[in-house]
């Protein structure tokens, strides 16, 4: 919420004559561009007073100047990482204002700054920002039947047994380490399985477990051949391939493969996770399987996916079909976001 603004004497005395001049109270605080309620104390308490000053409000006085305050802004504002400890150094330096962090973090608060965990996105080289803004300017003006011709695919991996930072707990003061309140950490998450899968507008192919590492040859005899391939058929000869530029997915083998299938390929920018919208259907999985499951203890890995191999391969049949046509419909959005910040990140 934006700090409140305060009315300087000017307008003070404007509003004052706007409402003596027969101005509703409602239009002259959408003209100052504050809250009705300010314009009804100040027309109630000036005919009291005959002043349109403010009272002199009670209270412990601010430490910082106005002058101080914007300085304190505009560290933070240029360094999103500093700690509120280094720009209260940062402002003894500069002003010789000692003042403490908690006052620092009020400051910032009135601002409407507030310290959160930072998104976390793939690093850009040089080449993949033009690389990204020349697919969105390509297929930004893309209808809603030509998106919902495109196969989305991608892997992904699961962690068995993870801590996401989404788990909260209720505790009271003093219960911070006991055994209920705990989340306890698993080394390297428990272990991992890795599933492909692919879903257009109106199909969807079955998960399929991925054992060991991916090849181009197990990619094209594993996923393609008996999966991909035989899902765009049915989509039509309109249909569109998209996987991204992981390298068994560029293998010479595969790219052979989908020419003599007669695939029609999406070209994809590199580091384009926000840009396919299969990665918000992974997330809608796992949180659908970790709502059903508490996280397992540490077992074998392989015990432990062939329990949940049927459930993931139910919950994906099960996702509704509502959750398909808003990520296929939300691709045109994706290409405006990614072309306005000049083939930036997005908030996908």
């Amino acid at each position: 919420m934006p700090p409140r603004r305060k009315l300087n004497e000017f307008e003070r005395e404007r509003a004052v004559a706007w409402f003596q001049d027969g101005v509703p109270k409602r239009e002259v605080a959408r003209r100052l561009q504050v809250s009705i309620s300010v314009i009804v104390r100040l027309v109630q308490r000036f005919p009291a007073t005959g002043r349109v000053q403010e009272r002199r409000r009670p209270g412990r006085p601010k430490k910082t100047t106005p002058r101080e305050d914007r300085l304190i802004e505009r560290l933070a504002l240029q360094t999103r990482t500093a700690s509120s400890s280094i720009i209260r150094r940062q402002l003894r330096v500069a002003t010789n204002t000692n003042i403490s962090q908690q006052t620092i973090r009020n400051r910032l608060h009135e601002f409407s700054l507030r310290s959160r965990r930072p998104a976390v996105r793939p690093r850009f080289n040089p080449a993949h920002r033009p690389a990204r803004r020349a697919f969105c300017r390509r297929h930004v003006r893309w209808t809603r039947q030509q998106w919902s011709q495109v196969l989305f695919s991608d892997e992904s991996r699961f962690t068995l047994n993870h801590n996401d930072d989404r788990l909260r707990v209720w505790r009271r003061q003093g219960e911070r380490c006991i055994d209920a309140t705990v989340q306890e950490k698993v080394a390297f998450g428990g272990g991992s399985v890795m599933v492909w899968g692919a879903f257009s507008l109106h199909h969807r192919t079955p998960l399929f477990h991925v054992q060991g590492n991916l090849t181009g040859l197990r990619y094209r005899d594993e996923i393609l051949r008996p999966l991909a391939v035989p899902t765009l058929q049915q989509m039509g000869p309109q249909a569109v391939y998209q996987d991204d530029n992981a390298r068994p997915h560029r293998a010479r083998v595969v790219n052979d493969f989908l020419q003599q299938s007669g695939v029609n390929r999406m070209e994809w920018p590199a580091c384009s996770p926000d840009l396919n919208p299969i990665e918000n259907l992974w997330d809608e999985l796992d949180r659908k399987v970790r709502g059903n499951h508490p996280p397992p203890p540490p077992r074998d890995v392989q015990h432990l996916y062939q329990e949940l191999q049927a459930e993931w391969q139910a919950e994906w049949q099960a996702l509704p079909q509502r959750i398909f046509t808003t990520l296929v419909n939300s691709m045109r959005t994706r290409c405006v976001e990614c072309q306005n910040s000049q083939g930036g990140y997005t908030h996908y």
